[in-house]
């Protein structure tokens, strides 16, 4: 089973659900106020946003259906078509692919999200394209955090720099990113504790890493990118507005797609933020991790080939 397959499989309760339930508002052989109505509420209630929903209704309202197809394929047809539209632009391949000069990457995201994982699947595949990884474990608040990178490290055979629980994190970040000026590294991905956006002291902290990293690559971070839960729904949209204040967010990656996240909160996100989406996380295994690609994702949250 090839990955986006797995993602597929992965992703079928959630897909099959949302279709399902479209399904059984469009029971009429034409679309009136009230059925237009109910298609944008479902949508609301599927975490999409109230934006994409209106826009969606308004694209459906629109549209001239013909009578003699079976009308709930014709919407998920549309709103295929929305999801490629307004996620291709968004796109970021080019993230894995092989950096001439080194590339710091900052992983941030509230406790649970899967970010240290999800560290460990985006540096296999980064080494996979011949890029040189080293990981910084700054994540130092928890001792199995960084363990857990170790492990990672270990399992697909890249550097790290670590310390015990309670050392700086900044100062780790620091040593990693010159230990890898000094190696002809060209990716470093820095963990960082997760924190969540109302405790100050751990907000500082991060904006200290950033900062301190600064000292030996001046474009340092290159890429700060925000690790979000799928089953957290519309709380991510606040994730993002209170991590974007501390630091700009270049990019996101959203995990446990393969649960009981509805998906549609990846349109929110997308509407709103427009920020580019660098892969799907589907599970804990180490190939779990799918580069987005939007019209894959459209194609399985629509069951639309």
């Amino acid at each position: 089973m090839g990955l986006f397959e797995k993602f597929k499989s992965g992703f079928k309760k959630s897909a099959d659900a949302f279709t399902s339930g479209l399904k059984e508002i469009v029971v009429k052989k034409e679309i009136d106020d009230k059925t237009l109505n109910q298609i944008e509420d479902y949508l609301i209630s599927s975490d999409v946003g109230t934006v994409a929903a209106s826009e969606i209704r308004e694209i459906i309202s629109q549209k001239k259906i013909d009578p003699g197809k079976e009308i709930s394929s014709e919407i998920n047809k549309i709103l295929k078509d929305y999801i490629i539209d307004l996620m291709k632009p968004l796109e970021s391949q080019v993230f894995f692919e092989k950096k001439e000069k080194i590339n710091i990457v900052l992983i941030s995201g509230v406790n649970g999200v899967g970010k240290t994982t999800t560290i460990g699947k985006i540096s296999k595949i980064l080494k996979s394209k011949d890029n040189k990884v080293m990981l910084a474990a700054a994540d130092t608040f928890r001792a199995a955090a960084i363990e857990q990178l170790d492990n990672w490290a270990n399992r697909i055979d890249v550097d790290i720099t670590k310390s015990s629980q309670g050392s700086d994190p900044a100062s780790i970040a620091y040593k990693a990113v010159e230990k890898a000026k000094a190696e002809n590294f060209n990716q470093v991905i820095i963990d960082t504790a997760g924190r969540l956006q109302n405790k100050k002291n751990l907000m500082e902290e991060y904006k200290k890493i950033a900062n301190v990293v600064k000292k030996i690559e001046p474009d340092a971070p290159n890429e700060v990118i925000l690790v979000l839960d799928a089953t957290s729904g519309q709380n991510v949209i606040n994730q993002v507005e209170e991590f974007n204040k501390i630091i700009p967010v270049t990019g996101l990656i959203m995990t446990k797609l393969d649960g009981t996240a509805k998906g549609g909160i990846l349109l929110a996100v997308s509407k709103k933020f427009k920020l580019p989406i660098i892969a799907l996380g589907l599970g804990e295994q180490e190939d779990d991790l799918q580069i987005f690609e939007s019209d894959k994702f459209a194609e399985a949250f629509t069951n639309i080939q």
